[in-house]
């Protein structure tokens, strides 16, 4: 019988070492997210949970998913509208790269951003990573602002349950605060993209120190001049307008699947009270713990419904919390398994993808005119 050599046994102990420091962060999410979801579950009656989730209307939830799948393709949609200023694109990339992303946030949450920006690349030559990245950010800006601007005019009608006119004014003050940092931040924006290049000239001065590593100099650069490139479209009120209808449709196709999921489960709601219940649910979505901000998600929701509605039981809320969960994310994942299957991503690449150090290392080895190449192209 072999036994192994002290140096073989310890090279294996590094290795058992050196992949946990790599994910730690990792599993320190994960970590969170098991607490978060026992502190969710802790209390509940699962046979209650799943007799409420049995009796849900299936078509109502099927519809729900496939209004979410179109939800996809809007995104998709409006990433082509973004990156035009920049560069042109695939339709048919951009979608198969929003819905992997989707996947890769639902496995191992937030981290998992950073897929969609440099998979594209791959499956699209003409589009660089760092394009890909700020037109990411700006896809952000747009997302946020629309959520805030719907959940603030929807206060505005908004009628709180008897008891909770205290908390709902608290809620209404937090609503209407982010919609002024949102106009703060567009303006910010139109204001960078007038002095775009001074400031990168001011930046390029400002980094060309010794102490500054080159690489990290490269990378903000680089980073700074893709924005005020992808911001052209604020000049142009077509494209802008065009991005902004493009976001409104996607937020419808989020908005109608939320409703359609609480009148699944036979809730007698209006579609007002469900953009409120959307809000909580989107930015509890934020939280970058695995399984698609797992726990959070679920509590944030669940607690939104009992706020709104104090009659129905908890483990009604949990079903309804769970059902909601599942229709956002469940199509991505599916798409995800479908082009991992169909040999257009592997765990390799995968893994490589979810690497902090893969995405600097690709932002930097970008050339200063790759973007004018592309466009000559």
């Amino acid at each position: 019988m072999r036994r192994s050599s002290p140096a073989s046994a310890g090279f294996c102990n590094d290795q058992v070492l050196n992949y946990f420091r790599r994910n730690l962060n990792f599993f320190i999410l994960l970590s969170v997210a098991v607490l978060i979801l026992w502190f969710f579950g802790k209390d509940l009656d699962w046979q209650q949970v799943r007799t409420a989730f049995r009796a849900a209307d299936p078509f109502l939830l099927i519809v729900s998913v496939l209004i979410i799948c179109i939800g996809y393709f809007l995104r998709a949609v409006r990433w082509q509208v973004l990156l035009a200023p920049i560069t042109r694109s695939d339709l048919k990339e951009l979608f198969a790269t929003t819905t992997v992303g989707f996947a890769a946030i639902f496995l191992v949450g937030r981290a998992g951003e950073i897929v969609r920006p440099m998979w594209l690349p791959m499956r699209d030559k003409r589009v660089r990573p760092s394009a890909a990245l700020v037109t990411l950010g700006l896809e952000r800006i747009f997302d946020l602002a629309a959520l805030v601007v719907l959940f603030s005019a929807n206060l505005v009608w908004f009628t709180p349950p008897p008891g909770r006119e205290e908390q709902f004014a608290n809620v209404s003050l937090a609503g209407y605060l982010m919609l002024a940092g949102v106009v703060i931040g567009f303006a910010m924006l139109f204001a960078y993209q007038h002095v775009a290049e001074w400031a990168i000239e001011v930046v390029g001065d400002l980094t060309d120190r010794k102490f500054i590593p080159g690489r990290i100099r490269k990378i903000i650069l680089s980073l700074m001049r893709q924005l005020a490139a992808a911001l052209a479209i604020l000049k142009d009120w077509k494209q802008a307008a065009l991005a902004s209808f493009w976001t409104l449709a996607l937020w419808f196709a989020i908005s109608i699947p939320t409703w359609f999921v609480l009148l699944a489960f036979d809730l007698p709601i209006t579609f007002s009270d469900s953009l409120f219940i959307m809000g909580f649910a989107v930015v509890s979505s934020v939280v970058p713990t695995p399984g698609g901000a797992a726990g959070a998600f679920h509590t944030a929701t669940a607690a939104s419904l009992l706020f709104l509605k104090p009659d129905i039981r908890n483990e009604e809320a949990a079903a309804m919390a769970i059902a909601m969960h599942l229709v956002y994310f469940a199509p991505a994942l599916f798409f995800g398994i479908y082009y991992f299957v169909h040999g257009d991503i592997n765990l390799q690449r995968f893994r490589s993808l979810l690497s902090s150090e893969h995405a600097v290392d690709e932002i930097e080895s970008e050339s200063p005119n790759s973007e004018e190449r592309v466009r000559q192209e």
